[in-house]
């Protein structure tokens, strides 16, 4: 079977800095780390290799300099490496990386074989909006099972995979035909240490590196932030709260002397709770 990876390198989230004129990350000078969420991704591909054979591929786009995360990846056991690379992505957001990243998976089937399981991370630490899987997903036409804890059976002749995923009140066990795209939550696989001949060979593996127009991106005007769609008007830090919590501790009844402390503060609290329910109850009549 063939798995593509999505990884992301990222800006450690600790020295992270925001231009001031693009509100975009600033990545000159940051130390890069592989998105902590893709590991899992990695080792849920891995996993898969070692027990139905096969092949994993890894592939990211970004600066040459993500080639040094790549290499980090050829390093725990993937077998090929590809590095979609080019200034017309600078700037890209969700909609832009997807739609750039579904046109190298597309190369990469055409290349290597089709793709049997896309695997991504849950989000990445530095955006935060877990949309790039579902859009690669939407962009290749291919069903996609997010928030996956466990990759639970596998079948390839009959072309299933089943998975269970993590959701609001409990846990889904989900069926999908491949290929498919799966996003993986967090500790949910512990990723190997890699052995001595992996990282002996991910270091003379020659990176693939492909541009927009090798990779078979159609349209530049989808791409970088001209194909973004997303503006950010502005960061900031939150300012501290110049009001303080208030401990609240009794030996005898906790919760009713809770609720005298928060009315004691807030003095106002109780009217207003008597008049929501005063409203809810003339709408119940």
């Amino acid at each position: 079977m063939h798995s593509i990876v999505c990884i992301k390198q990222v800006p450690d989230s600790a020295q992270i800095r925001v231009h001031p004129v693009t509100n975009t990350i600033m990545r000159q000078g940051v130390p890069t780390i592989i998105n902590p969420y893709d590991l899992f991704a990695l080792e849920a591909a891995l996993e898969l290799r070692d027990q139905f054979g096969g092949e994993v591929t890894v592939l990211t786009m970004g600066p040459p300099s993500a080639e040094e995360s790549l290499r980090k990846a050829l390093t725990f056991g993937a077998d090929r490496a590809v590095l979609l690379t080019d200034r017309s992505f600078a700037g890209s957001d969700t909609l832009a990386t997807s739609y750039a990243l579904a046109s190298a998976i597309r190369k990469i089937g055409k290349e290597y074989g089709p793709p049997d399981v896309i695997f991504t991370g849950k989000q990445t630490i530095d955006g935060d909006t877990a949309q790039v899987g579902p859009g690669i997903a939407r962009r290749l036409g291919v069903q996609q099972l997010t928030y996956v804890s466990t990759i639970k059976a596998l079948d390839l002749k009959l072309r299933t995979i089943e998975a269970e995923r993590r959701c609001e009140g409990g846990v889904q066990v989900l069926g999908s035909k491949l290929p498919c795209l799966v996003s993986m939550l967090e500790a949910t696989n512990q990723i190997r240490r890699g052995a001595m001949i992996d990282a002996l060979r991910a270091a003379r593996t020659t990176i693939v590196k492909w541009s927009a127009q090798s990779a078979g991106v159609d349209d530049m005007a989808n791409c970088g932030l001209r194909g973004s769609p997303t503006v950010v008007k502005r960061v900031f830090a939150p300012s501290a709260r110049a009001e303080k919590a208030t401990w609240v501790e009794a030996a005898e009844q906790p919760a009713q002397a809770l609720i005298d402390a928060m009315f004691k503060r807030n003095p106002m609290l109780e009217t207003e709770l008597a008049q929501l329910a005063s409203s809810a109850q003339a709408r119940g009549a």
